[in-house]
């Protein structure tokens, strides 16, 4: 039983890890930036960033680009596996 906890604790970190890469690609492509009358202020790039977040956590929960299960297998790697 122990093995299934390890294992779902591996697969959530695995794909919390692959929606922070998909909210820096996010980022990196402008998504969330605006910019008209209403737009600016010091508070506008911090909540552009929870939306990026969010947006990634739904996009990596729903199979993502297939990161998650490469980094599942590699946290999962026993030194005796190489």
């Amino acid at each position: 039983m122990a093995t299934s906890l390890r294992e779902e604790n591996a697969r959530l970190a695995a794909q919390r890890l692959e929606a922070t890469f998909l909210a820096e690609m996010l980022k990196a492509a402008g998504f969330g930036e605006q910019e008209n009358s209403l737009s600016g202020g010091p508070g506008e790039d911090q909540f552009a960033s929870f939306h990026r977040q969010a947006v990634a956590d739904k996009i990596a929960a729903s199979g993502g680009l297939g990161l998650a299960e490469h980094f599942f297998r590699a946290m999962m790697e026993t030194p005796h596996d190489r």
